[in-house]
């Protein structure tokens, strides 16, 4: 089959599985004598396995990580188990984060009560007087 009938069946865009195909994730198809990429079944599973990897927000390395695990035909499935758990715990590290980044909103939105000039919102105000996060930090508290 041709790239746009796997991305059709793998509900993707053919960008896609170009992309998954450059970082390594999905192997290069065979090519016709007119050069096309001829996928196969393999393709299609693969693919969808990547896909369902991502929509869990896993990252490359992790889908790579199990990716091996399947193509060594690992003898158990301890490092998948291990790899999940990991993966679980990150999001609920972010959940924690966004909790904290939620309740902020809910304070700066609770600084201004009606409609009123912008130059007397409270919550510009508030954006102007937070203490601003280092790069890469996240801010827990208005000003």
């Amino acid at each position: 089959m041709r790239i746009g009938e796997l991305a059709r069946l793998a509900n993707c865009t053919t960008d896609t599985i170009r992309f998954y195909e450059k970082e390594g994730l999905l192997p290069e198809a065979n090519r016709t004598d007119a050069n096309y990429r001829n996928y196969n079944e393999s393709h299609i599973d693969r693919l969808r396995f990547i896909r369902n990897c991502r929509a869990l927000d896993m990252t490359h390395d992790e889908v790579r990580t199990l990716l091996r695990a399947a193509d060594e035909h690992a003898s158990n499935c301890g490092a998948v188990n291990a790899l999940v758990d990991e993966h679980i715990e990150h999001v609920n590290a972010r959940i924690d984060e966004l909790l904290q980044l939620r309740d902020q909103l809910v304070v700066l939105r609770q600084r201004c009560t009606g409609e009123q000039r912008v130059d007397e919102c409270e919550i510009m105000h508030g954006l102007s007087s937070m203490e601003t996060p280092p790069a890469g930090a996240k801010s827990s508290h208005l000003g």
